[in-house]
Order: structure tokens, then C-alpha cells, then sequence
């Protein structure tokens, strides 16, 4: 059964909501040893320590937020033992005062994700390890995406009462990786089996292609609270705020922040603040995932990028940009 359009929250719930808590403020994370959503949560590679640091990293900048992708293969696997490093992050990140945004599904990067050893990082090479969930033929295949309900009705039972969850982003940028329209049917089902699960938390798919109107007219009238990435600068960033303004609901902003694009701290933060959207960077600790490097531009000898494109701190701690991350303290604390 689909979900009903009067399933989804009121506007005036969904503001209360966001009023409840303070100016949401992170990053897209995962720990700088894990190259992909299977490296970060898989028994043999889930590393509490670096995940505890590194959070301190946000921590000590201010950051109370932090977005997470999840794997359903990882579930399929053992869901009990999935489960019980999900809470383990959980308990790191509260430890931390941040609450997380989960991910569930994602049509980005390579699409043909498998358990185990995962690829090392190709050198100088934006997150060549990433994987798509739940890939190819599942992501359009009915008759396969259909198995995917368990695992979304286990997450959102199990965790759909944990305070120290934010918010569950359903579907990571549905129709990305050539897909267009064929990732439709995938994003309606999982509203439905999430609101049947009755979460607390609000749900949420992004906008990101302006292009995309049949999915963004779904997403943007199925979400609870309307959340978008945008890696423009800021008038072109400012003219979106405006628009998605007009659905009257809270608008969190889940992905932007790209150096090169002109998408930075100094100019699209302060922006977000004064608009009071949230704000949640691309990357936190330069590591496997080598977001680092831009897009579009490798660098096949691996060395430094001219400016970084994503990522706030070396891994030893280092911010990559002092006055950065001076600016981000002072807003978030201002």
C-alpha cells in the first residue's frame, strides 16, 4: 500500500518540530578509514575509535549534526549485529552532543555494491569506492526492491523513538547515475513502508536536479520537513532558499560546500544561518573516500589538489583552513 498524501505531517507540526531544537549544523560523515557505507558498518571494519575521534573534530568546532549513510547489505547480512553498531555510532555521536541524520538508499557512484573486502581508493579519484544502495537491477526492479521493505520496517521500528536520531533521509538523490524517473517507484515505496513503520522522526528525500519535476513534485510533497543540496554560490544558492521557502516548511540544506564551485563557508553558511536553513557540508575528515579531490578533476598522481573540495580536517586533527574553521565556531556559537 502507497502511502496517503495526509500521512505526512502538517506544516504546523513540522515547524513546532524544528523550533524544538537549535540551528542544525555538520556534516556528511563517515570515518576517514572506511571508503564506502559497507567499509564504515560491516563487523570487521567498524572502527569506534577513529569514529569517536573524529567526531570530537566536529564537536570542538560546534557541529551538532551529522548525516550518515547505511547499507541495507549490511542488515541483510546480520541485521542484529547491524543493528548493534548502529547504536553503537549512536551512543559515540551523543557522547559528542550530535545527533544523525540517516541515510537509507542512495543512487550515487557505483552500482554494484557486494559484502566483504572492499576496493582500495583509487588514487587521486572522488570517492571511487562509493556504492550505491541498492544498486543495479534492484534500484528499478520491482520485483526485486520489493525485498527491501524488512529492512526498511526494522530500521524505522527498531530506531523511530530514538531521540538521538534527527531525521531519516529516505532516499539519497533518487534518479542520480543516469536513473531519471526509473528510481521513482523505489522512492514511493520506501515513504510508504517508512510512514507505516510510525517513526517520530520526521522523513525526508532531497531535492538536487531542478531538472528532475516529476520526482522533486513527489519528493517536496511527500517530505515532512523539505530538504535539498546545492553546491552553487550564493545568489544562485539564495534563489533556491526562496523558492523552497514557499512550500512553508523548515528547509535543511544536506549537501553543499565545494571550494572550486565557489560553494564555501565564508559565503553559504553565513547564508544559511541568516535564512536559519540547516546547514550540513559535504565531508569532515580527508580519508578513503578522497572527496578531496573535485568531481570532475582527478589527480592521478594523488598529490595535493590546487584547493580542496570537500573535508574541514586532516586526520590528525589539523583544520585545512584555520580561519574556517574559526568562522564555523563563531557561528554556531553566535
Amino acid at each position: 500500500m502507497l502511502a496517503q498524501p495526509d500521512e505526512r505531517w502538517p506544516a504546523a507540526k513540522a515547524n513546532a518540530w524544528y523550533r524544538a531544537h537549535p540551528w542544525p549544523t555538520g556534516a556528511n560523515f563517515i570515518p576517514s578509514t572506511a571508503i564506502n557505507q559497507l567499509e564504515m558498518w560491516q563487523a570487521a571494519t567498524f572502527d569506534a575509535p577513529t569514529i569517536d575521534r573524529e567526531l570530537g573534530y566536529a564537536q570542538g568546532v560546534g557541529f551538532n549534526t551529522m548525516r550518515v549513510f547505511l547499507h541495507h547489505l549490511v542488515w541483510q547480512a546480520d541485521p542484529a549485529g547491524f543493528k548493534q553498531r548502529v547504536g553503537s555510532y549512536l551512543a559515540l555521536a551523543d557522547k559528542h552532543h550530535i545527533q544523525t541524520i540517516f541515510v537509507l538508499f542512495d543512487d550515487c557512484w557505483n552500482n554494484n555494491p557486494k559484502l566483504g573486502p572492499q576496493p582500495a581508493p583509487k588514487t587521486g579519484i572522488h570517492n571511487s569506492g562509493w556504492m550505491q544502495d541498492p544498486g543495479e537491477p534492484a534500484s528499478r526492479d520491482s520485483a526485486t526492491f520489493m525485498g527491501l521493505r524488512p529492512y526498511v520496517t526494522d530500521m524505522l521500528t527498531s530506531f523511530g523513538h530514538d531521540k538521538r536520531i534527527l531525521l531519516w533521509d529516505l532516499y539519497n538523490e533518487p534518479g542520480n547515475s543516469n536513473k531519471g524517473l526509473a528510481s521513482l517507484p523505489l522512492l514511493r515505496n520506501t515513504f510508504a513502508w517508512a510512514r507505516a513503520a510510525r517513526p517520530e522522526q520526521p522523513l525526508s528525500a532531497g531535492l538536487w536536479n531542478w531538472g528532475f519535476e516529476v520526482l522533486n513534485t513527489f519528493q517536496a510533497t511527500h517530505s515532512d520537513i523539505i530538504t535539498y543540496h546545492n553546491y552553487d554560490e550564493a545568489p544562485a544558492h539564495q534563489r533556491v532558499i526562496e523558492l523552497l521557502a514557499t512550500h512553508g516548511r523548515p528547509l535543511l540544506c544536506t549537501e553543499y560546500m565545494a571550494r572550486p564551485r565557489n560553494s564555501r563557508f565564508t559565503n553559504i553558511l553565513p547564508l544559511l544561518k541568516q535564512y536559519h536553513v540547516a546547514a550540513i557540508n559535504w565531508g569532515l575528515v580527508d580519508g578513503k573516500t578522497n572527496t578531496k579531490y573535485a568531481w570532475d578533476t582527478p589527480l592521478a598522481d594523488g598529490s595535493e589538489p590546487t584547493e580542496w573540495f570537500h573535508e574541514i580536517f586532516r586526520r590528525d586533527g589539523t583544520p585545512y583552513r584555520q580561519e574556517e574553521v574559526d568562522l564555523i565556531k563563531k557561528l554556531n556559537t553566535n
